[in-house]
């Protein structure tokens, strides 16, 4: 079977950038913003951008291209090729199949709300719901967690579910090219030509309420740009920063080597990871904090800013948004355009969740397109309706945990010290430059070699001292979800179990099949 490769320079950064470009973006990094002090929290966040979230994209292309030069498309390979003295190596490497494949069941239905929500906004469904709690319950109906007047059953949940999971197979089916490639260059262009729509709407505001013209879309511009520097005092507010450059840039999670294991040996992966991570980084602050925040703080205040940031990203995408979006002249045609903005941010990072998992089926077991997919399609599809119909009981933050957080962390500090330790850094430095139309400082050199391990290293300690250990002890998880969320980390244990199991037969095969051209030979 050919190796599939990107057709251009583009594609592969629209790829990436598609990965990168999520729900996060727009979402998770304005309450982020907004909970640690606005102008405060950009400050520790630019720092983690410069010492580990670049860093991780240059090392996570590098070694990426460097794996798929010997045929291996997932870190399990990947991690072989860099130490292959070492045999169990490549278990580690298992992370990075295994993180994106459990952020894909839980991401691809919440991905299939914003579907919904676009109809809705569309249609003036949710127009009725007028206050806070009001949308509050529109959404609890929709999820199936409370009975209202709009929703009688999960069914409507559940066909927009049915409809987003089609749409990603079938864009997988098509493959790197034809099907990633070609959505990202279609789909990005269009995020941000919807998202500039917005911007240029909300920075239309001024003050829409006069009796508070203090509440204005410029003061919220200060409220984001302007720092508290007492903040910056706070351990929180740098772990929250740093937590964010993790998510934003899909780092420490197996994507960004797979799609890199896709490049030649020629191609630059210097300039296209910083064109890939400036990309990113004007959807997410230019456009994701710059829509939202403003105009958050226009309708609610700082008070209600803050209030709205401690009810989480979902309270601020599903009822603070069309909250502010309806009130604005053609506010369906704007709530549209929002849920939409998010639907195409969504699918284009699922789409980057599910290709290791089949990159891995594809690569170490030649299986086909078809088979790989109906595989990879049943076992995700089962997966997911334990998150929809048991999401009340804790499975999906339990699975967002382990995946989402803790396994992006332990990965990214598990591939930099290969990578600047094992490899090497001399020769980690000679192969990034490879086919490289810049030199970079040489102080990147003792950043990626020092400075990001011991940031990983302490954002990983922190992380289980402060978040880690009360949630492995299951510190505040009400009595009756005690059972579901035991039986969701067993499920995780298992699939986890399963891969290195698949790992082992893979690497056993490579071993025989090498044999056999071996006595072949002789």
């Amino acid at each position: 079977m050919a190796k599939e490769r990107w057709s251009s320079k583009l594609g592969i950064i629209m790829a990436v950038a598609g990965s990168a470009i999520g729900l996060g973006n727009f979402l998770r990094f304005p309450v982020q913003a907004a909970k640690h002090g606005g102008g405060a929290f950009l400050i520790p966040y630019f720092i983690a951008l410069l010492l580990l979230g670049i860093p991780l994209m240059w090392i996570e292309w590098t070694i990426g291209r460097f794996g798929g030069g010997f045929g291996h498309s997932t870190s399990p390979g990947i991690f072989q090729t860099l130490c292959n003295k070492n045999r169990f190596i490549k278990y580690f490497g298992v992370i990075g199949i295994f993180a994106p494949l459990v952020i894909f069941i839980y991401y691809v239905y919440i991905e299939s709300w914003l579907l919904g929500y676009s109809f809705f906004a569309l249609t003036g469904l949710y127009n009725s719901c007028t206050t806070e709690e009001a949308m509050t319950l529109f959404l609890r109906g929709y999820q199936g967690l409370a009975r209202n007047n709009f929703f009688s059953s999960l069914r409507p949940a559940y066909f927009f579910f049915l409809v987003t999971f089609a749409l990603n197979l079938l864009i997988l089916y098509q493959g790197v090219q034809r099907g990633i490639e070609r959505v990202c260059k279609y789909a990005m262009p269009v995020l941000f030509f919807l998202g500039i729509i917005l911007l240029v709407r909300v920075f239309t505001l001024g003050t829409p309420n006069p009796q508070f013209p203090e509440n204005s879309i410029y003061n919220g511009l200060g409220f984001l740009w302007n720092p508290d520097w007492s903040a910056l005092r706070s351990g929180r507010v740098w772990l929250a920063a740093a937590g964010q450059i993790f998510f934003t840039l899909s780092c420490g999670i197996g994507i960004i080597l797979t799609y890199a294991s896709y490049l030649r040996r020629e191609d630059d992966v210097v300039l296209s990871g910083l064109s890939a991570v400036a990309t990113n980084e004007v959807a997410e602050v230019i456009l994701g904090g710059s829509i939202v925040i403003p105009a958050a703080f226009a309708f609610f205040g700082p008070a209600g800013l803050a209030r709205i940031a401690q009810g989480g990203s979902f309270n601020l995408g599903f009822v603070t948004m069309p909250l502010v979006l309806q009130r604005l002249g053609f506010g369906q045609a704007f709530g549209f355009i929002w849920f939409g903005l998010l639907f195409l941010a969504g699918i284009t990072s699922s789409i980057s969740l599910a290709q290791p998992a089949i990159a891995f089926l594809e690569d170490e077991f030649n299986l086909g397109r078809r088979r790989t997919l109906a595989l990879f399609a049943a076992v995700t599809f089962l997966l997911t309706n334990a998150v929809i119909f048991f999401m009340g009981r804790g499975v999906l933050d339990e699975m967002d945990f382990w995946g989402g957080t803790f396994c992006l962390v332990l990965f990214a500090t598990i591939e930099t010290i290969l990578f600047a330790w094992v490899f090497g850094i001399d020769r980690a430095w000679t192969e990034m430059h490879a086919g490289s139309d810049i030199t970079l400082p040489r102080f990147y050199r003792f950043i990626i070699k020092y400075v990001t391990p011991a940031f990983l290293l302490a954002i990983l300690g922190f992380w289980l001292v402060q978040e880690g250990m009360p949630v492995i002890r299951l510190h505040g998880v009400p009595a009756g979800n005690v059972p579901y969320v035991t039986a969701t980390r067993v499920l995780l244990l298992l699939i986890f179990a399963g891969l290195a199991w698949l790992v082992k037969k893979s690497w056993d095969r490579r071993l025989k099949a090498g044999a056999e051209e071996e006595g072949r030979r002789i």
